[in-house]
């Protein structure tokens, strides 16, 4: 590929305040050394409280958001940018701030007809006292990306995890409490477009951990993903369209991964989330999928600048 970026000055936020800094931190890097492979001047940013001074110092012609978690992955930070003007990556700040909230996106994504996990919002001290539904169940944070915070607590089990009620707890008082659904792990990227979002393909993800948790995710051989998932035709069909639709419902814009489970012996496909800033780095899923349809990192990298570019002088609040 040429320098299709040459005289362009991106800036690259990464790191960033949440919980999720070390992979933002990779991830962020990923782009950035790619964004140089392009021909763009890049700026490395670790963003604090000062970031609207400091890009504005810096006047970019671009942002790439490579943030994760609260503040970068939540709408506050395209909030930021909204209001600076700035032309920037990935989803605008409504369909951000709705996607990172599980109880409402959930709802959005439900009312559209698609298969979510049912259960509610409860305080993290009544779950951390007493099973607040029959176990097997899932408990995680309303607004964390990553799987912080999550715990699986099995068919049988006595008491429920006593670390919600830690006083180190950060993650918020609410927390999700879903029922568990079994089956296998499945994730679909999404790339939005002006023709409707594209679906790449569907990963299968087999977790040496027990459920794709934080290390699955991100350590090296934490999990094994398998492309293209081993399951049938009609629900790779299924999970293509559910994860194009949710792009869509949630208002997302850029590139987007679903993340499902599959049941089946029920033949129940269940979107458990959409994450807006899907993760960049080696084990990550995103890459992986669009290498598999010929999609280098590179090329993926710019087709992701000129969707930004493509929404004028700011992302939009979509």
């Amino acid at each position: 590929m040429t320098q299709p970026l040459a005289n362009q000055h991106i800036v690259v936020l990464l790191g960033g305040p949440s919980a999720e800094r070390e992979v933002s931190l990779t991830t962020g890097a990923a782009y950035a050394d790619a964004l140089e492979r392009l021909g763009a001047r890049v700026s490395r940013v670790d963003p604090g409280s000062d970031i609207a001074q400091v890009l504005t110092a810096l006047k970019p012609d671009l942002v790439f958001n490579g943030l994760h978690g609260r503040w970068g992955e939540d709408g506050c930070v395209q909030g930021v940018l909204e209001t600076l003007g700035l032309a920037y990556t990935h989803s605008g700040v409504l369909a951000s701030a709705l996607a990172m909230d599980k109880a409402r996106s959930k709802a959005v994504l439900a009312a559209a007809g698609i298969l979510v996990p049912g259960g509610g919002l409860y305080s993290r001290h009544d779950v951390a006292r007493d099973h607040v539904m029959q176990p097997p169940y899932v408990v995680k944070p309303n607004a964390e990306g990553s799987s912080v915070g999550v715990f699986i607590v099995p068919e049988g089990a006595n008491a429920p995890p006593r670390e919600l009620a830690a006083p180190d707890w950060t993650f918020g008082d609410q927390v999700m409490v879903e029922p568990f659904v079994p089956g296998i792990e499945l994730s679909v990227a999404v790339l939005g477009q002006a023709t409707g979002p594209r679906a790449l393909a569907v990963t299968e993800i087999r977790s040496s951990t027990g459920f794709y948790d934080y290390n699955a995710k991100y350590a090296d051989g934490g999990s094994i993903h398998v492309l293209p998932a081993p399951i049938p035709d009609a629900v790779r069909d299924r999970a293509l369209r559910a994860a194009e639709l949710g792009h869509t419902i949630l208002g997302c814009r850029g590139v987007t991964r679903a993340d499902f489970r599959y049941d089946g012996i029920n033949d129940l496909l269940v979107l458990l989330e959409v994450n807006t800033q899907p993760g960049m780095t080696p084990t990550s899923l995103v890459p992986e999928q669009a290498d598999h349809t010929g999609v280098s990192f590179d090329r993926l990298v710019f087709w992701i600048v000129e969707d930004a570019y493509a929404r004028g002088s700011a992302g939009g609040t979509a």
